[in-house]
């Protein structure tokens, strides 16, 4: 089912990511994952690609399939082109037409000096025009950056890109990380404003260590409020208290966001089922 089809005017979905573990001896850990996530009955639950660009194309389908098969839980698996070909893209394809993964988050991909871009694709708009002229069964999705990408020079910018992503074919589209409701709301305006009417899902990523959260700060350019600033210093040295003052603050956005009548939400779980499990817990009866 494409995800697309989900979505319900009027209500909210709830769906989670997880990712490979960068040694496939740690395989069984995102497993284990998935399978504790079944419980909080996710619409679907999406599968990275390797952070930072590295590719886990393998892994990723595996992961995907287990997923959508043993789970009987619907599940996209993120696809990178920046460092592929075409025909390395059309391996991939084929591996999920095989494992029958009905949906794709088509994304650019960091650009890693360690992998040197190729010259097929330059922008996730070209990657989703090539999977709908190769294969249009599959549901697209796409990213989106609520106070734009990095490379962007201003937001407007950011959402006339997006809006050649929906043209190119995407159907759904995932947020990237914020910790401010006003930005995703002032973003979703915008982009309805320039026409992009399919569902747009907000990233809720919830804090569980200081290092982490600066990692992905850095990575994506999210602001930081200053009620967010200062729950990091009062915590920072009690990882326990940090932890749950996280999860706090995430289930704090997301009641916000549910009440506003957003489309979705995509809980980043970073596989740890604790966090995962005491969000849903919360506002599940409120979906």
């Amino acid at each position: 089912m494409k995800l697309s089809d989900k979505f319900v005017k009027g209500k909210t979905l709830l769906s989670f990511e997880v990712f490979p573990p960068k040694k496939t001896a740690s395989a069984d850990t995102i497993f284990a994952a998935a399978d504790g996530l079944k419980q909080y009955e996710p619409a679907f639950i999406s599968v990275t690609y390797g952070a930072g660009g590295t590719g886990a194309g393998n892994i990723t389908c595996k992961i995907a399939s287990h997923i959508k098969n043993d789970l009987n839980i619907d599940s996209a698996a993120h696809l990178t082109c920046v460092s592929s070909t075409k025909q390395d893209i059309d391996a991939v394809l084929d591996e999920l037409k095989a494992n029958g993964i009905d949906n794709i988050l088509a994304l650019r991909g960091d650009i890693s000096p360690e992998r040197p871009p190729k010259n097929d694709f330059r922008y996730a708009s070209e990657l989703i025009e090539y999977i709908r002229s190769r294969d249009d069964s599959f549901g697209i999705s796409a990213g989106c950056y609520p106070e734009g990408h990095p490379e962007c020079d201003s937001i407007d910018q950011d959402i006339d890109n997006l809006r050649r992503k929906v043209d190119a074919g995407a159907e759904h589209l995932m947020s990237q990380l914020f910790f401010d409701n006003s930005v995703f709301y002032r973003f979703l305006d915008k982009a309805r404003a320039k026409g992009i009417d399919v569902p747009v899902e907000a990233g809720i990523m919830p804090v569980v260590n200081k290092n982490q959260i600066e990692r992905m700060v850095s990575l994506c350019g999210a602001s930081l409020p200053t009620k967010f600033t200062r729950m990091m210093a009062r915590y920072e040295s009690r990882p326990d208290s940090l932890r749950e003052a996280g999860i706090a603050y995430a289930v704090d956005q997301i009641i916000d966001l549910i009440s506003n009548g957003v489309d979705g939400i995509h809980l980043y779980t970073m596989n740890n089922l604790y966090v995962a499990g005491k969000i849903s817990e919360t506002v599940n009866g409120l979906l």
